[in-house]
């Protein structure tokens, strides 16, 4: 069976402490061909992408990132960490040679994928990504749907990123997205890109922040993933049924969320595991948890 999870440091190449399922990755997944990631961690060196048919989404996870696309310079406000808001993003399109640049230790993501039709640069101001709560009580979340389709113009990226406080289940109830059904489903892969951090007020010894992600078969393909989950850590989706993303009790959960797919639309269409979906129901006459959203301020 393929191996699904990567631990933090496993798929590190070169610069970057993460490369998956881009056009220069060294890891190679099989199957895998519709979405990459990469992370960094920038030293007093400039990072640099060859213009290729792949289409990106600059996300800065830590401080500011200066970003040189297309004769263009760009300035990318960034955050504390991925805790504290959303960031400026970037869409880069495609065929566009890329340099980036931020002070020692900050860090970054690039969310890709291949692509053929060209899109306009575009720099979304973090004042300007929608931040949505979704769900209610215990399966509250704030997502940054920054590169959704309806926040974003491009040819296959889908991008958003998620987090969960504390003790609570996101990417719930489990949903799969892996065949192409008109108006009700859409295949597409899906990385999960996650961090974490011990809850404020934690005491000293809350070092240790853990989260737990659950993949499985909706079909006659073999899938089967129940890992625990910290910071720099990768699963993939290449189909079935994923969910839910657990925040362990006294840890916050974040995940950088990559999807794309082979389809005739660009559209985020998912069904429900049958057994489980009812839970929505529950949520009508359920709060949104008190301690959302998470913002610059806190």
């Amino acid at each position: 069976m393929t191996n699904w999870f990567f631990p933090a440091g496993s798929a590190a190449d070169g610069p970057w402490d993460l490369s998956l399922g881009t056009y220069d990755s060294s890891t190679s997944v099989e199957g895998w061909k519709h979405t990459g990631i990469k992370t960094a961690t920038f030293t007093n060196q400039p990072l640099s992408l060859e213009a290729t048919t792949e289409e990106r989404i600059i996300v800065p996870l830590t401080g500011d990132v200066t970003v040189s696309v297309k004769g263009q310079v760009y300035e990318l406000s960034g955050r504390s960490d991925v805790f504290h808001g959303p960031a400026d993003v970037l869409y880069t399109g495609i065929n566009a040679a890329v340099e980036l640049r931020g002070k020692e230790g900050v860090r970054v993501a690039i969310a890709t994928g291949p692509a053929k039709a060209e899109y306009p640069v575009r720099h979304l101001k973090k004042e300007e990504v929608p931040v949505e709560l979704r769900g209610a009580g215990t399966s509250s979340r704030q997502v940054h749907n920054f590169g959704t389709p309806a926040s974003l113009e491009a040819d296959r990226l889908i991008v958003c990123e998620v987090i969960t406080p504390g003790g609570n289940w996101s990417s719930y109830p489990p949903h799969k997205h892996d065949e192409e059904r008109e108006g009700e489903e859409t295949a597409l892969e899906e990385i999960y890109y996650f961090e974490t951090r011990a809850t404020p007020g934690a005491p000293a010894e809350a070092k240790d922040a853990i989260g737990y992600q659950r993949v499985y078969a909706s079909d006659a393909r073999p899938i089967d993933v129940n890992e625990e989950v910290r910071t720099g850590d990768v699963v993939l989706v290449p189909y079935g049924w994923h969910g839910p993303a657990m925040a362990a009790p006294g840890y916050d959960l974040y995940y950088l969320n990559v999807m794309a797919g082979p389809g005739p639309v660009r559209e985020w269409l998912i069904s429900d595991d049958p057994h489980h979906g009812w839970v929505r129901q529950v949520w009508e006459g359920q709060q949104i948890d008190p301690r959302l959203p998470f913002t610059a301020d806190q």
